[in-house]
Formats: structure tokens, C-alpha cells, sequence
């Protein structure tokens, strides 16, 4: 999105990411006509956010922070959230998010705790050493800014397993061809339903199949 939008203004892009990241993201954003510098899959997103704000120290362009940019949750506080609230006529009971930057379950969550203290908002974490594209547990000192813990009523941990296999299911049964982040948001979804009786539980699916075919999780 930033590439596209940089391309439309006349700016140059320069973004940063691990090495691993897949090869369909890589050339979307060259195809904006974005810079693309790598970091090793070892130093990971931390190590990317790091190396930007050397860059910016040294003059180099200027970070957008989504981690801290108010605009991230405000997006989904005037957007997702009423969406959600409209569309389920006020009956939501849970709301579920896998978290990366925060920005998705920060804002939503706070709209809908605004119409119903009661809505349960739920929070996905990779299990372990899982490693899951979209979805972070981050380091203390990398939290992003514009998290709040006491806002998340209960974190449901997904592995690497059961997010993939849950997002070829989507695929294959439902038409719906989604990452591995969406397939994570959907199975803790599924968890709640073999808890809950009569609630109204909404998920987030937050990216598309496209970007991860050359990482091989989905069949040949």
C-alpha cells in the first residue's frame, strides 16, 4: 500500500524487511517502483524496524511508524468498527484479531467496547517459536506504541500448523483464498465456537493467498 501511494505522489519508497519474506510481496512493491533492502531472516522485523530508524538518524528518508502512528488504530475506530457493529445489528459477543502492528484489534476493540462493555475482544499470538507471516509477539522493546495490553480480554495462541491448514480449508471449502494470518484469525474463531453457545463472533481476515504461493503452503 505504501509503494502504491508513493508511486501516485511522486515519492520515492524505500522499505525494509527480512530476507524470508515472500517473493510475491517483493515484486509487488518493485513494481510500484519501491527500493527494497533486505535484512537477514535472523534479525527479523526488529532488526528491519532498527535499521530504519538508523537511516533516519542518518538523514536517510523518514519512518512512518505504523507501530506508533495513531492513524493505524484511528483507521479501524472509524471503519472496522462500526462496520462490524452494523452488519451483526449490535449482537457481536467476540471479536478476534491476530496482531501484528495492533492496529486492527486496538481501534476495533475500542469502538465496540463503546457500544457494549461486555464484547469479548480476543487477541492471536503465534504459539512458541511459531513463525507466522502478519502475526508478532513482539520483544518488550518493540512493542508497538499504540498498544494497549489491558484493551486485549484474552490472547488464544495459534500455531504455524494450524493456521495454514486452516487457511487452505478456507480456500478449498469456502472460496475464500487467504494468507497465513487469516487462517490463524479464523481457527481461534473456531476454538471459541467448541466454548461458546449463542454468540456472535466476528474475525478478522486481513490478507490475500496471492502473496505466499512460492512459500509453499499451499498444494501443488
Amino acid at each position: 500500500a505504501l509503494a502504491m501511494a508513493a508511486a501516485m505522489k511522486g515519492y520515492r519508497m524505500v522499505l525494509i524487511m527480512p530476507a524470508h519474506m515472500s517473493a510475491e510481496r517483493r515484486a509487488m512493491m518493485k513494481a510500484f517502483g519501491a527500493e527494497i533492502i533486505l535484512v537477514t531472516k535472523e534479525e527479523g522485523m526488529e532488526g528491519a524496524r532498527d535499521l530504519a530508524l538508523k537511516m533516519q538518524k542518518e538523514g536517510k528518508g523518514r519512518v512512518l511508524d505504523q507501530f506508533s502512528n495513531p492513524d493505524n488504530p484511528r483507521a479501524h475506530y472509524e471503519g472496522t468498527g462500526p462496520e462490524i457493529w452494523r452488519d451483526t445489528q449490535g449482537t457481536i459477543t467476540h471479536f478476534v484479531a491476530t496482531m501484528g502492528t495492533t492496529g486492527t484489534i486496538m481501534g476495533t476493540g475500542r469502538f465496540l467496547k463503546e457500544q457494549n462493555p461486555d464484547i469479548q475482544i480476543v487477541g492471536v499470538y503465534p504459539k512458541g517459536e511459531s513463525s507466522i507471516p502478519g502475526i508478532r509477539k513482539w520483544p518488550e522493546q518493540y512493542q508497538p506504541g499504540i498498544f494497549d495490553r489491558s484493551r486485549v480480554d484474552r490472547i488464544i495462541e495459534a500455531s504455524a500448523e494450524d493456521a495454514e491448514a486452516t487457511m487452505r480449508l478456507l480456500a478449498k471449502r469456502e472460496g475464500l483464498f487467504c494468507g497465513p494470518s487469516s487462517g490463524g484469525s479464523v481457527w481461534a474463531a473456531l476454538q471459541l465456537c467448541k466454548e461458546l453457545e449463542n454468540a456472535t463472533i466476528a474475525c478478522i481476515i486481513c490478507d490475500r493467498g496471492d502473496r505466499y504461493i512460492s512459500t509453499g503452503v499451499f498444494p501443488d
